[in-house]
């Protein structure tokens, strides 16, 4: 399961089989949104809810199969509700009648693993109360308190819902500036943007949307041009901007028309520093120098998309890699959130694409296992300016003035 272009927060919702999940999702929403019944498995399959959380906003809320599910088809349902855990941003773990074992255990660790914040809601309360004897087993081993609840009576409900706002984490629904701490008011900032066979017809791609619409934010102008007009405006007009921002595929190109003196970087490094792990990703492009030959590569998309001929991912950074390191190295391409087709570890390096359809949260998440294992990660903006030659004009605009601090501290 894809946040796809959601990327509100995205509320996950556990626990066994007849615990009151949908009706959780029901009473929050205030809505018959999910399908209830008595029957043990009603919810199969992950789905996802739109709801509004008053004096917060919309979230996502994501009904999944029981965690307690058997069988060959119960373990593949219990298989895709753990996926839902690189997608969310906090968990919310149904229980019921004081009861905590196994499920509850492993749901909890990995959890805390991943570093989701989960709530802990014992539900039906109108049958049987949480008792003391519960509330102190569950603090000792999940580190917090069970939150007494009914969806029958709608107990605490109020105190339900301020407890959810303030636990979701604030990255998740906060969008800091991708460029307010490097431009200021009436700079001029020119973004270059090619106009080709992969350039969606009438529309630009949304880093470059969301380039102009920040720079529109920090009171600043944009000018957008392909590449091929960029050395005549600068010739006709004699503006000086601010910073340039170009697309990666046209990096040497710009590198050309834009002075040394002018700030230059990618749209897909400005998202690298705005939600990727920029830190590791300047500790990782270098070592596209020291790839072997038989070494393998991951390149991970984060959205699927038609692929040209001339596919960024699958055909010219491959093909720019291999030039420069005159190597003979393997390839392989996964898009969206599919399962990788080999062990993380077996790949050398891996090639994160900005990521500008997922929020920060799923990116980190697909990249930490990668990070756990030690296998260097980097952005595609990031490795094509390494291997072109101008890796150090490209990150400048980002690590001039600091080490590459978080937008998100």
């Amino acid at each position: 399961m894809s946040k796809g272009k959601d990327q509100k927060p995205h509320i996950g919702i556990y626990g066994r089989r007849n615990n009151g999940k949908s009706s959780l999702i029901n009473a929050l929403a205030g809505q018959d949104i999910a399908i209830v019944s008595d029957h043990a498995g009603t919810t199969t399959d992950p789905v996802k809810k739109s709801f509004e959380i008053t004096g917060f906003g919309p979230v996502i809320l994501v009904d999944t199969a029981g965690i307690d599910d058997s069988g060959d088809l119960g373990d593949k349902r219990v298989d895709r509700t753990l996926r839902t855990l690189e997608i969310i941003d906090l968990a919310l773990l149904v229980v019921t009648q004081n009861e905590w074992g196994e499920p509850e255990e492993g749901i909890i660790n990995r959890l805390k693993s991943q570093d989701i914040p989960f709530i802990i809601i014992h539900n039906k309360s109108d049958l049987e109360q949480l008792t003391t004897e519960y509330k102190n087993k569950i603090r000792v081993l999940a580190g917090t308190e069970p939150f007494e609840f009914s969806t029958l009576d709608k107990r605490n409900y109020e105190k339900l819902i301020d407890l959810i706002r303030n636990s979701i984490p604030e990255h998740s629904y906060k969008n800091p500036s991708l460029l307010g701490d490097i431009i200021k008011y009436g700079d001029i900032v020119i973004l270059i943007t090619p106009i080709d066979v992969e350039a969606p017809a009438g529309r630009l791609i949304l880093p470059q949307v969301q380039a102009i619409r920040d720079i529109l934010d920090n009171d600043a102008v944009a000018i957008v041009l392909k590449e091929r007009e960029v050395d005549a405006f600068l010739k006709r007009t004699s503006i000086k901007p601010a910073l340039a921002i170009t697309d990666s595929q046209v990096f040497v190109k710009a590198d050309a028309s834009i002075p040394s003196e002018i700030p230059l970087t990618s749209f897909s490094i400005m998202l690298a520093r705005f939600k990727g792990d920029f830190d590791n990703y300047l500790k990782g492009t270098p070592k596209i120098s020291e790839l072997k030959d038989g070494d393998r590569v991951l390149l991970l998309e984060s959205c699927t998309h038609h692929v040209s001929c001339d596919d960024i991912g699958r055909t010219k950074i491959p093909r720019w890699i291999t030039s420069f390191t005159g190597k003979n190295i393997e390839y392989d391409v996964v898009a969206g959130l599919d399962s990788l087709p080999r062990p993380v570890t077996d790949y050398s390096l891996v090639i994160q694409c900005g990521g500008c359809m997922i929020t920060r949260k799923q990116l980190h998440n697909r990249l930490n296992p990668a990070i756990r294992a030690g296998v260097p990660v980097t952005n595609y903006g990031m490795a094509i300016a390494y291997v072109q030659g101008i890796y150090n004009r490209a990150i400048a605009p980002f690590t001039k003035n600091s080490n590459s601090e978080s937008l998100y501290l």
